[in-house]
């Protein structure tokens, strides 16, 4: 079999145009989208559209091996738009032949079609803009589409890796979602793969799910038959709201609970559909949205496309269930997962499927008809057991090649057999048996956060703030829950140091030192040595963007006693003796940081130049190989290798690898190359200015022109954001108190932040 193809090529889009960028920061209070909230600082909202329909010409990137063709667009979000099972010609998702935003987005613009992943929250914020992306030939025959995309809003990357294989019927899809910051961040991931639907399309839940909840799980439903009030509309008659035709009107619902590992649809008319395959421990979630078959869905389905009709979006959750469902990234933390999208055929209603096989058995009268789909060529034992051995065959599969098999007079009950598939020595690899109805009640409705004062004990109070911060809560602000907390105990470890992470993430350096440390005074009144040392990692931090490195130094240090803070301690240790030119000192402490935390790129990368500065060339060069053969958006060692080796070049699409990387040697007191790499930013930006200025400011040379340049660069809509940039624009207000536009920047930052 010929090994998988990968190319780029410039494709013809039809496509409607949109408005400009807004020049101001858009607040937007308490504004809710998905059930979450709908801030977009500091991205810019576009709000108008130009309805004036052009070609345009879009880089196109293909994957294709002898099953399958897929296209990804790396400058609409990175989505797959289309992908094509070459055994049927089936577009195995919805395949939208034009651009035509609608204002649907967290941004504004926003299209249908494809396969969008969502990322840090739903509707991905970029979803309309460029990723960045490299291609790759793997040894054993694969391709890969390699994308890098970073969200402004929280500071967290994802890389996202595309693979197709020279033998799978299937794309394999990897995330590695990155955060680079000091603080928690937050996250939720929902793949949204969108299919055409028609009056003989079934969404395609595993047989276990029996009951489905809206966002936010504000309400519930039984599935596949409704028999209530659900959106409004009333089912009491009992209707299958699997199947598109029957929704009249717009519907979420996501699965209450599934031990199986699949979600898809099924197009009885094309005999065909699409499967998403994943671990359901990792991956619960499993939902579908549709416009609905009515008057309101139709006049969105010409919204968004001219001639391709109706869709559904069959979205498969990653660490969440729901939407909203956020999960937690701590500082330097990596989470990495795959997920499977693949097309199969003449199945019908999928029983359990996994990467390799797709099964379906139908029981009715006595008979049971067999059918399973293979992703690849494979040799197996097919058997069917229930009081006795119906079927045991070795059988060849493929996706050219399915397996179909019908067995008459079957004595026992359906819900005694069991289909099974065994590799050729009798290893089971995927079976399925039918479960009796056991006639759970409905799971109950979420209830809202109840008020502060309602509320009662302080333990509940801190929790209930932590979940409106990991929620992103619209409404809801976690400040009355800490502070209702320390008013009724102003020593409580967890409101403080809670309530002091709120506050270094505003920037209020010393309200957040002061809160840390009163956490310390109860967590130390027993004993020096606390069980957790969240506090310890969070006051060094505090201290740190107060220029007190000293201190930071030593609360720091007290952190690596626990393990829990281990790998962030020894890391900022090593940043710290790198500063004072300990430079074996910091080799020492950024080994330690590896040794917890070997995902951590900031630590690789600082490893590297650590090297260089022990004069270890070859070693540092080394591990700069190592760490871009790992992750080729590792932009520290992308740059320090580009110092080393003259054919390695150094370059970003994005202002903000241009900003954080500087900030990142400037903190290390390598301010020669800090200035290198903001001059090497292709883009003429404020903050790029701006931290050029603190940089001249730290070298004591240079200040005041260069601050002179960052006052009078256009705005353009970038707006200032996160604490690197509080520590730069408060550093230059220090010598200049009148500057107008850093203390505009400030202000909205600030003006952000309490909202």
């Amino acid at each position: 079999m010929a090994n998988a193809k990968i190319w780029k090529e410039n494709i013809n889009i039809p496509t409607y145009g949109i408005g400009k960028e807004n020049k101001y920061p858009m607040f937007f209070e308490k504004r809710t989208y998905q059930a979450s909230s709908g801030k977009v600082y500091p991205y810019p909202i576009i709000d108008t559209l130009t309805n004036k329909k052009m070609d345009k010409n879009y880089i196109g990137v293909y994957l294709e091996n002898d099953y399958i063709k897929v296209l990804i667009l790396p400058e609409i979000g990175g989505k797959i738009h289309s992908a094509i099972d070459k055994t049927n010609g089936y577009d195995f998702v919805y395949h939208n032949e034009v651009i035509k935003p609608a204002l649907v987005g967290l941004l504004g613009p926003w299209v249908s079609g494809g396969i969008e992943f969502n990322w840090p929250q739903h509707h991905r914020p970029t979803t309309f803009m460029k990723c960045e992306y490299e291609m790759k030939e793997n040894t054993d025959g694969s391709v890969s589409a390699v994308l890098y995309d970073y969200d402004r809003m929280y500071g967290t990357s994802v890389v996202t890796t595309f693979t197709l294989y020279k033998d799978k019927s299937y794309i394999k899809v990897n995330a590695r979602l990155f955060n680079p910051t000091c603080q928690n961040q937050t996250f939720l991931w929902w793949a949204n793969p969108a299919v055409a639907v028609n009056d003989n399309t079934q969404s395609i839940f595993p047989p276990d799910v029996k009951a489905v909840y809206d966002h936010g799980k504000r309400a519930v439903s039984k599935f596949p038959i409704a028999t209530g009030e659900y959106y409004k509309h009333d089912y009491k008659m009992g209707v299958d709201i699997s199947k598109y035709k029957n929704i009249p009107v717009p519907t979420s619902y996501m699965a209450y609970e599934s031990k199986y590992d699949f979600v898809g649809n099924y197009d009885y008319g094309k005999s065909a559909g699409l499967l998403h395959v994943a671990d359901h421990h990792i991956s619960p979630g499993k939902k579908q949205w549709t416009w609905g078959n009515g008057d309101f869905g139709q006049a969105w389905d010409r919204n968004l496309t001219d001639t391709n009709g109706p869709y559904i979006e069959l979205m498969t959750g990653v660490y969440a269930d729901n939407q909203p469902d956020f999960t937690w990234l701590k500082p330097y933390e990596e989470k990495e997962f795959d997920q499977y999208f693949m097309p199969y055929k003449e199945i019908g209603e999928v029983k359990n499927a996994n990467t390799d096989f797709i099964m379906n058995i139908e029981c009715e009268d006595k008979e049971a008809l067999i059918k399973i789909y293979s992703t690849s060529v494979k040799k197996c034992i097919v058997s069917l057991e229930g009081d006795k051995i119906y079927l045991e065959e070795e059988v060849s599969l493929s996706p050219n090649n399915l397996f179909v098999y019908n067995i008459e007079n079957i004595e026992c009950d359906s819900t005694e057999l069991k289909l099974t598939i065994k590799d050729l020595d009798s290893k089971e690899l995927i079976s399925y048996k039918e479960e009796k109805d056991d006639l759970k009640p409905l799971p109950k409705p979420q209830n809202p956060a109840q008020d502060p004062k309602d509320i009662k004990t302080v333990e509940e109070l801190y929790l209930t703030g932590q979940h409106i911060e990991q929620y992103r809560h619209a409404t809801f602000i976690a400040d009355d829950y800490y502070l209702e907390g320390l008013r009724r105990d102003n020593n409580d470890i967890r409101c403080n140091t809670a309530y002091g992470i709120l506050m270094l993430r505003r920037g209020q350096f010393e309200k957040a030192e002061k809160l840390f440390k009163t956490a310390i005074k109860r967590l130390t009144k027993l004993h020096p040595n606390p069980y957790d040392s969240e506090a310890y990692i969070y006051l060094g931090y505090a201290l740190k963007y107060q220029n007190k490195y000293d201190e930071a130094y030593e609360y720091f240090y007290k952190a690596t006693w626990m393990q829990n803070e281990a790998a962030v301690g020894y890391y900022e240790l090593a940043t710290l003796s790198y500063r004072n030119e300990e430079f074996k000192k910091a080799l020492e402490f950024i080994n330690r940081a590896l040794q917890y935390n070997t995902k951590n790129y900031l630590a690789r990368g600082l490893k590297v130049l650590i090297l260089m500065r022990l004069n270890n060339i070859d070693c540092a060069l080394n591990v700069a190989k190592e760490n871009l053969d790992d992750n080729v958006y590792d932009f520290t060692s992308l740059f320090l290798m580009s110092k080393i080796d003259e054919k390695t070049s150094f370059s970003s699409d994005r202002i903000n690898t241009y900003l954080s990387l500087s900030f990142y040697f400037t903190e290390l007191k390598e301010y020669n190359y800090a200035l290198e790499v903001l001059n090497s930013c292709p883009v003429n930006n404020i903050m790029i200015e701006f931290y050029k200025a603190y940089c001249y400011k730290k070298i004591g040379s240079g200040y005041i022109k260069q601050l002179n340049i960052a006052s009078s660069t256009p705005i353009n809509s970038f707006f200032a954001n996160g604490i690197n940039d509080e520590k730069v624009l408060k550093n230059i207000l220090k010598i200049d108190t009148k500057n107008s536009v850093a203390l505009y920047l400030l202000g909205n930052m600030h003006y952000n932040n309490i909202r």
